[in-house]
């Protein structure tokens, strides 16, 4: 499907797309707003990643809603993607989730602890592309 010359992405391959990439960011309203750099990976279809106290675990804490996006894009061809994912977010304490959680490999690239995860329990997915330029200029 396309709209305004963006082609909607299924639900499929948002989340093959999703599993591209490592690096993405987490939206976050706590009295205001802010936009985190975070590793992630995916459990059950849901994002987590880790992080240390501060915004991203306080909304988790209180099981706000984040939005996490995701996207990768080639300047050259003037062509990408980008993914959406919403949902309720919640630190993982429970221990079998917690060491399926460590089990994904994010380790910090941030030189403070990151010994908390979080999950973003994914209620809504959604994806965009572009497509490349052709030689006529043409999408």
């Amino acid at each position: 499907m396309s709209s305004y010359g963006l082609d909607i992405i299924g639900n499929d391959e948002c989340e093959a797309l999703l599993q591209t990439q490592r690096v993405g960011r987490v939206g976050v309203c706590n009295g205001r707003l802010g936009v985190f750099p975070v590793l992630y990976s995916l459990l059950d279809g849901d994002v987590v990643f880790r992080t240390a106290p501060g915004e991203k675990l306080i909304a988790a804490v209180l099981n706000r809603e984040l939005v996490f996006e995701v996207d990768s894009f080639d300047v050259s061809t003037q062509s990408g993607w980008s993914i959406n994912v919403v949902g309720p977010a919640e630190e993982i304490e429970d221990p079998h989730e917690r060491s399926r959680a460590e089990a994904l490999g994010l380790e910090p690239w941030a030189g403070e602890v990151r010994d908390r995860y979080v999950r973003i329990r994914a209620t809504e997915v959604s994806g965009r592309r572009i497509k490349p330029v052709t030689e006529e200029g043409q999408r």
